[in-house]
């Protein structure tokens, strides 16, 4: 009997600890960083998907429990993530160190550069035709692929339009055509979720580069996700990556 009631209050201990691990506080934190800014840092906690944007002086709070994984990203500090602890959420006040990325753009002169565009980067080539409305319904109801059946001959129910198409290459030339639609949504998308000033003013690029990180940026398959999905969090988290990456490169191509 006793070993009975032990267990039961060793059980009910453990669901209270569990309980209490699980709960759902709000955390006060602050960014510590040799960054020059310290606002407009982005916070998420990855498990519930809860959004924070630090302050001045890098202070924010945000809804978090034991064991939830906080990610930290902007254009001024390298990403890093940190694992809560139950420690955290005794504390009054809680720090979170950030490294500075170091070699910012404001540091070195800037030259225009405005012929960065989908040719310049490679991405199409530079005869590549853009499809109208009409076109595109055309092409669909042209089809784009021709298969012969397994002894070799075309199928019977095979046009001609579809069937010259092929011999002649021209479905290769739609394919790459199709590739240049898709990257034109996206594009639309990009500018649609997010507008120009956000470019300008949150990420810290300059408006003569901020087509050509759009079109460097839907490269990203995380980001294409994000977009397609309108998963407009991450893709903002995506967003801070890579306009890091892209002002270094354009830092290397102005040296």
């Amino acid at each position: 009997m006793k070993y009975t009631i032990l267990l039961l209050i060793l059980i009910l201990a453990t669901d209270v600890l569990s309980a209490q691990e699980n709960s759902v506080k709000e955390i006060n934190g602050k960014v510590v960083s040799e960054a020059p800014e310290l606002e407009n840092i982005y916070v998420i906690n990855l498990k519930t998907e809860i959004t924070a944007t630090t302050g001045k002086g890098g202070y924010f709070r945000l809804q978090a429990a034991v064991g939830d994984t906080l990610m930290f990203s902007a254009v001024q500090v390298k990403g890093r993530k940190f694992v809560l602890i139950e420690k955290d959420f005794t504390n009054d006040l809680v720090l979170f160190s950030l490294d500075p990325v170091i070699n910012r753009l404001d540091e070195v002169i800037v030259k225009q550069y405005k012929n960065i565009n989908a040719v310049s980067l490679g991405i199409i080539e530079a005869n590549t035709k853009h499809y109208t409305p009409a076109e595109r319904k055309l092409k669909a109801a042209s089809g784009a692929d021709l298969k012969g059946n397994e002894d070799g001959t075309m199928g019977a129910s095979a046009s001609l339009d579809p069937l010259f198409n092929w011999m002649s290459g021209r479905t290769a030339m739609l394919k790459k055509e199709l590739e240049v639609e898709k990257k034109e949504t996206l594009l639309e998308k990009l500018e649609n979720q997010f507008g120009l000033d956000y470019f300008i003013d949150k990420l810290k690029i300059p408006k003569e580069y901020v087509k050509g990180f759009w079109y460097y940026a839907i490269e990203e398959r995380r980001l294409v996700n994000a977009l397609n999905t309108k998963n407009k969090t991450m893709a903002s988290f995506v967003l801070a990556e890579l306009s890091t990456n892209y002002l270094e490169l354009q830092k290397g191509v102005n040296k």
